[in-house]
């Protein structure tokens, strides 16, 4: 496509500032929390990941679309953002195991996409003014209709949005001959986590968001994990009732993300929205138990409560986040189960964090 044939677009902020850029080809408007990541490569990941489901993503990476898109290296069933903001898209790709291009992937998904923007005085005026809500649209002409627009979608802080994401059945992973099986409850799983259970040869029963302990015991399994997801852990009662259970019954447990707070929020630690949240691939971690550091990913606008963590006798603080010193591990010192805010799964080049996973399976031997 032609740059010079391309419909002018805009961001248009809660508080009534305009970035303008071009569309990439797709007209629309879209709607959803602005946040950014500043990840240099996996952008594809970054659109298919479920925790970023109901939010409009701002790339800091000045290049997107360059290596097009690969089959195989999805998170979900397709694409969770509800737009893309970006200041260079390209139409073309240069990669041998690509599967296409970016912009007919976007096509293929419906989904609203601006470029030409600048992204790096957009960035900073959200770490200055806090994430919000925001709304991307090539109909430059009508701000008003689009002020109406954007202030009728809900804020993020109270929103429930592990059942827009979640799998309606129940579903198996990995081989089911295996002697160690796990049941997850999908507040929106990302498949990555699901294959580094795998291939630890654990067989993985994926259940929907509003299953039940009794619905996850009926697989008879040797532990349980709570999963990743978008949206405010506050408002998921169903799924701190089934932590209750499971760690009450001492069974050994292990959450990620959404799950992390979710298991807080069972120990009565309570979480808060953060100001515009951690997303990218180089956060700095410190594990308190080895003095290790550890390069993360990470995506989430909420976080645990430190000093409720703190005062909790029975709440072990393993893991901080180096940057701002929030909480990004805890622990249950007297019963099987641990949590981290950050993606183990994820790889950011490093492999820092795998060994939770390791450490998840020990404990499931462990207790056998």
């Amino acid at each position: 496509m032609k740059y010079q044939t391309r419909k002018k677009a805009l961001v248009l902020l809660a508080d009534g500032t305009i970035f303008y850029g071009k569309s990439v080809g797709i007209e629309g408007t879209s709607t959803g929390e602005i946040c950014f990541n500043t990840g240099m490569t996996g952008y594809q990941e970054i659109f298919t990941d479920p925790s970023y489901f109901g939010q409009l993503m701002v790339a800091t990476n000045a290049h997107i679309g360059n290596y097009g898109v690969n089959n195989n290296e999805v998170e979900s069933d397709g694409i969770k953002i509800s737009g893309l903001i970006c200041r260079n898209f390209s139409f073309t790709h240069s990669r041998v195991d690509s599967d296409g291009n970016l912009k007919d992937w976007f096509t293929e998904h419906n989904l609203v996409a601006i470029s030409d923007v600048d992204t790096r005085a957009l960035v900073a005026y959200i770490r200055d003014n806090g994430a919000m809500n925001a709304i991307i649209s090539t109909n430059v002409d009508n701000i008003e209709d689009l002020k109406k627009q954007l202030a009728e979608v809900p804020s993020m802080e109270g929103l429930e949005l592990a059942s827009k994401v979640s799998t309606e059945e129940p579903y198996l992973v990995g081989d089911e001959n295996s002697d160690i099986k796990i049941s997850a409850l999908d507040i929106g799983i990302k498949k990555n986590i699901l294959r580094n259970l795998a291939k630890r040869g654990a067989c993985i029963k994926v259940f929907p968001y509003n299953s039940s302990f009794e619905d996850l015991a009926s697989f008879n399994p040797d532990g349980y994990f709570i999963s990743n997801g978008p949206g405010d852990p506050e408002p998921l009662i169903e799924a701190q009732e089934v932590a209750r259970e499971i760690i009450k019954r001492d069974l050994p447990l292990f959450g990620i993300c959404l799950g992390h707070q979710v298991i807080a929020l069972a120990n009565g630690i309570s979480t808060y929205k953060m100001h515009n949240g951690h997303r990218g691939i180089n956060h700095p971690v410190k594990n308190l138990l080895t003095g290790k550091g550890e390069i993360t990913s990470q995506n989430h606008g909420f976080a645990i409560n430190r000093e409720d963590a703190e005062s909790n006798e029975n709440v072990e603080i393993t893991h901080v986040h180096l940057n701002d010193h929030t909480v990004a591990g805890i622990r249950l010192k007297n019963r099987n189960a641990f949590s981290v805010q950050y993606h183990p799964e994820a790889s950011p080049g490093p492999h820092d964090s795998e060994y939770l996973f390791d450490q998840f399976i020990e404990n499931i031997k462990g207790s056998k």
